[in-house]
């Protein structure tokens, strides 16, 4: 060891982590990333079984196409909307209570989803396990920035959106084999032990952290954002049921769920302690990190919806099988994603994640070359440069925003990752899901009105979605055949349509990211800045 002239030698940098938590980290990171685990796992397991809860009962709950946007969309609904106060919360109690209430609360929706005795109901405990993961995922995060040295952030990230190419490969899997053994339930009841493993392993080794200077709550900005976004995505999901966006239900609300919108952002703008901090996105950096993880999600989302369809009902595949296909788009994901950082090194964070979005809307373009007959190995090329294409934009993007804040708070910058990231798969499967169902019925409704014996009532049900058809079909019998030629073929050029979109809003994501983000390093605020609530920041301050 070097020493001073005088001989001494020279006093160790502090640590800004304890060396007891810095010595457990990576037990840490393996503990958060069964929380994360679960939370993406969940959902992902819910893609591949739309189609058995669409069938109707005993097999399944008979939801049709709106219902199942629904029952997605009420959980990222719900959890999107308290995100923040969530991650207030946290920063306020202490992360580690508010992941093991979130943890318990997630459990307790997931069984009461499991046995739901209506698409209704299943909305409905949907939006439980929204506001359970809405605690476990902002804390997650906050957790890894307060465990880990700054010099790690971007390893542990990319881990950390590399388990979530893991969810993405294990969930549609799991899900194939519990349907093929047991009934549509088992896909949330198997959440149950690995919540329970999840919350012993976090109560032993999860250290706690706060942030000594919290913000206060916000109740009146949460009910703004959570009411206008319910009202906007209502509005785009009733549009494309009705395939009438003229209809005064449906414009009406989506009017006025950009009326709250507008209002969450004026209170926003004017509180002392606001639940989102918008004064943040003046950082035109920070603004195009988060769009755009908004944007690729809305891309992939509404084409994952579409993609079970297509693969289930199109192409015959059982649950199982779908699940495999889409292996590759997960295996991509998380073999690159541990490994991006390096990239981003050498290239910038700019280049890299201008040319994954650009990737991603390329591979949403070429969707287009699918059809009734295409040879899946198509479809397989396709997912994996989609997934590998997503791993050069997370975790680069996340590592921007999450080191763009104080340290301390962690749990907001958290809370602004996966709030935008939340509301782009939801608006994803709204605005695209609409996109789907509209164009559908338009091709399918000539031969579905040929069909004697067909109220007008049941004529509107069965062009809703090709599940919808299908199962029309099966109730008419030998008279039924003659749709489901037609239904693959609608299908298809309604997909066809839907993914252009898709490849549209990644391309408008790559032209923000190639304006705005910086061309290396991260978006740190300087020592003596300003912090959003006013006070300056100062150099190694932390939780």
């Amino acid at each position: 060891m070097a020493t001073d002239p005088s001989g001494a030698a020279p006093a160790a940098p502090p640590r800004r982590v304890p060396e007891a938590v810095h010595r457990r980290r990576w037990a840490i990171l393996a503990v958060l990333l069964l929380s994360l685990l679960i939370v993406v796992l969940d959902n992902s397991i819910l893609n591949v079984a739309m189609k058995t809860i669409a069938t109707p009962a005993p097999t399944g709950l008979g939801a049709t196409q709106s219902e199942l946007e629904w029952a997605i969309n009420s959980y990222t609904l719900v959890f999107a909307g308290i995100l923040f106060t969530a991650g207030v919360l946290g920063d306020r109690l202490g992360r580690k209570k508010v992941l093991l209430f979130g943890m318990a609360v997630f459990g307790t929706g997931s069984v009461l989803s499991a046995f739901a005795g209506s698409p209704h109901e299943l909305i409905a405990f949907r939006a439980v396990m929204g506001f359970g993961g809405a605690f476990v995922m902002p804390a997650t995060l906050a957790i890894i920035v307060n465990v880990f040295e700054r010099e790690e952030q971007p390893k542990a990230i990319g881990i950390w959106a590399g388990a979530v190419g893991l969810a993405v490969a294990i969930g549609p899997i799991t899900g194939g084999i519990l349907l093929d053994h047991f009934w549509w339930g088992s896909v949330f009841l198997v959440n149950v032990p690995i919540v329970i493993t999840a919350v012993i392993a976090m109560s032993l080794l999860v250290p706690d952290s706060k942030d000594p200077r919290p913000g206060r709550l916000d109740p009146l900005g949460v009910v703004f954002s959570v009411a206008g976004l319910v009202l906007l995505v209502y509005g785009i999901i009733k549009g494309g049921q009705l395939a009438d966006f003229t209809d005064p239900e449906v414009y009406g609300t989506v009017c006025g769920g950009l009326l709250v919108l507008a209002l969450f952002v004026l209170h926003e703008r004017r509180s002392r302690h606001p639940a989102l901090d918008v004064r943040w996105f003046r950082n035109r950096a920070f603004s195009a990190a988060v769009s755009a993880i908004a944007l690729v999600f809305f891309a992939l989302m509404g084409v994952t919806f579409l993609t079970v369809f297509y693969t289930q009902s199109v192409r015959g595949f059982t649950p199982l099988q779908s699940g495999l296909l889409m292996l590759p788009l997960a295996a991509a994901h998380m073999f690159f994603a541990v490994r991006v950082r390096r990239v981003v090194a050498k290239l910038g964070v700019r280049v890299v994640c201008t040319g994954g979005m650009v990737m991603v809307s390329a591979t949403m373009a070429c969707f287009l070359l699918l059809d009734q007959d295409t040879p899946v190995w198509v479809l397989e090329v396709l997912l994996f440069f989609q997934g590998a294409s997503m791993a050069h934009i997370m975790p680069p993007a996340t590592v921007s925003i999450m080191q763009s804040l104080p340290r301390d708070k962690a749990g907001s910058g958290s809370a602004v990752n996966n709030t935008f990231r939340q509301l782009g798969g939801a608006l994803g499967i709204a605005v695209l899901g609409s996109v789907l169902s509209t164009t559908y019925r338009d091709g399918i409704s000539a031969r579905i009105d040929a069909l004697p014996g067909l109220s007008e009532e049941a004529r509107h049900a069965a062009g809703e979605s090709i599940e919808a058809t299908l199962n029309a079909a099966a109730r008419l019998g030998p008279q039924g055949k003659a749709l489901i030629g037609p239904a693959g073929d609608a299908f298809v050029h309604a997909m066809h349509v839907t993914v252009l979109c898709a490849s549209a809003s990644a391309l408008l994501g790559a032209v923000v990211v190639a304006l705005f983000l910086p061309k290396r390093g991260a978006m740190r605020p300087p020592a003596g800045a300003a912090r959003p609530d006013g006070r300056k920041e100062q150099a190694g301050a932390g939780a």
